[in-house]
């Protein structure tokens, strides 16, 4: 363990932003910077002598990387674009809103300039590494530093030029400022690639989900061979039925006092659009007024708002919120898990939708969701179909954790390698 000196561990030093290694400077941002916040131009009409430029506004600015999804166009004369023009390796930050979010631009664009509600910080020195600084920043809003040193309490917040030059935060030497970046860099991208799989796995089930409802749990090229019919549902295999919703299932109509019991609530809020899976709830305890009862294998269905896409599978007993409709399959013709993911294909999410009526707070109910057509496989079949989505769906459940996982893990190391807590010295990162 190091030695103590006082107060500080050995090596330490006290300054304006508490300990610190003493090879660590603290600087002003603008003595590290040269800061050009941009400026707000008349229109977009065309003027002699002006020329059409992409044109950076706040709303590209992601946090650490600029989206140029959609990228608005603007007319500078040649003096101002060339003032306001962006190079690779500039920092832009937001002055309002998100106050801080910050972005590098690597850049996306050949030419492009910015808008005045964003300051562009451009190194005067190498002493910096720009991607230590986005992650210094990303650490100073999460501690709300850069509210208690730059932010204009105002009505709307604001970070003026001023107030962000006078900005002071760590400069380690440049050496481990690339290793920090490195690291937090890594996690970064770690990330990054599960949201990938997670969003691939998403259409994977999508597509499956239209597949397996059309041809059941069969091969590709087993596919070719399944005897179809014609019905109101489209094209399904000769053995299918096609059903009335209401003909395999019910609406619960059971009411309870919340008051006189100590069970598991849903409301709206614990419903997660797109996924048959209750993965949170609440306590009838802070409950007032009579709620709907729910048992297990029911289908809570929202009401409110179809087009949110919420249905989820109960695993357990409990009461919801009246604006859930209560859903009882019939077991012996239809498989609870089966119908579950049934409710969230786009046919019927446009029914429910094309359904409602009220304009502040829009509503389906039963009485016309169950006239829709369902196609009815035998209990088996739907087994084996509620089995594979299933483990489509155990997959994207895996990688959501492991997406938790590294958005604690980098937390966790913003805030201990920007404060020092963890030093990167004698690590090999590849920088």
């Amino acid at each position: 363990m190091n030695e103590l000196k006082g107060n500080l561990p050995e090596g330490f030093k006290m300054t304006e932003l508490g300990p610190l290694p003493e090879e660590w400077e603290v600087v002003r941002l603008g003595d590290v910077f040269n800061v050009q916040q941009g400026k707000q131009l008349s229109g977009k009409e065309v003027r002699d002598g002006k020329i059409k430029k992409p044109f950076l506004r706040t709303s590209n600015l992601s946090w650490g990387y600029i989206n140029i999804s959609n990228v608005d166009e603007m007319y500078f004369t040649p003096e101002e674009f060339e003032k306001l023009k962006l190079k690779k390796g500039d920092v832009l930050v937001c002055e309002g809103g998100d106050i801080g979010r910050t972005a590098l631009y690597r850049g996306e664009l050949k030419e492009c300039a910015y808008q005045n509600h964003l300051h562009r910080l451009r190194p005067k020195k190498e002493n910096i590494d720009v991607e230590f600084f986005v992650f210094w920043m990303d650490h100073a809003v999460n501690q709300r530093q850069l509210y208690t040193y730059t932010a204009n309490r105002t009505t709307i917040p604001n970070l003026s030029s001023s107030r962000l030059k006078n900005f002071i935060f760590p400069l380690p030497p440049l050496p481990e400022q690339r290793k920090i970046a490195a690291i937090l860099s890594a996690v970064q991208e770690a990330k990054e690639k599960t949201e990938a799989v997670i969003s691939a796995t998403r259409e994977l089930k999508k597509s499956m989900m239209n597949y397996l409802f059309t041809y059941g749990p069969v091969s590709v090229v087993d596919a070719e061979n399944v005897p179809l019919k014609e019905t109101e549902v489209g094209m399904i295999p000769e053995e299918w039925e096609v059903v009335r919703l209401g003909d395999v299932a019910e609406d619960r109509r059971e009411t309870v006092d919340p008051k006189k019991k100590d069970i598991a609530y849903v409301g709206l809020e614990h419903l997660i659009p797109g996924t048959i899976r209750l993965n949170n709830y609440g306590n009838s305890k802070e409950i007032k007024s009579s709620k709907s009862k729910f048992y297990k294998d029911d289908i809570l269905y929202a009401k409110l708002r179809p087009y949110l896409d919420k249905g989820v599978l109960a695993e357990f007993e409990g009461i919801c919120s009246t604006d859930i409709i209560v859903v009882q399959p019939n077991k012996r013709l239809i498989n609870p898990q089966y119908l579950a993911y049934f409710i969230h294909i786009s046919k019927f999410l446009n029914f429910a939708t094309k359904s409602m009526t009220g304009v502040n707070h829009p509503r389906t109910n039963w009485s016309i969701l169950k006239t829709f057509k369902i196609p009815l496989p035998p209990l088996p079949t739907q087994q084996k179909i509620a089995s594979i989505l299933s483990a489509i769906d155990q997959k994207i459940e895996a990688e959501e954790n492991k997406k938790k996982a590294l958005e604690d893990l980098f937390k966790t190391l913003l805030h201990n390698l920007m404060t020092a807590k963890i030093r990167v010295n004698n690590l090999e990162v590849g920088v």
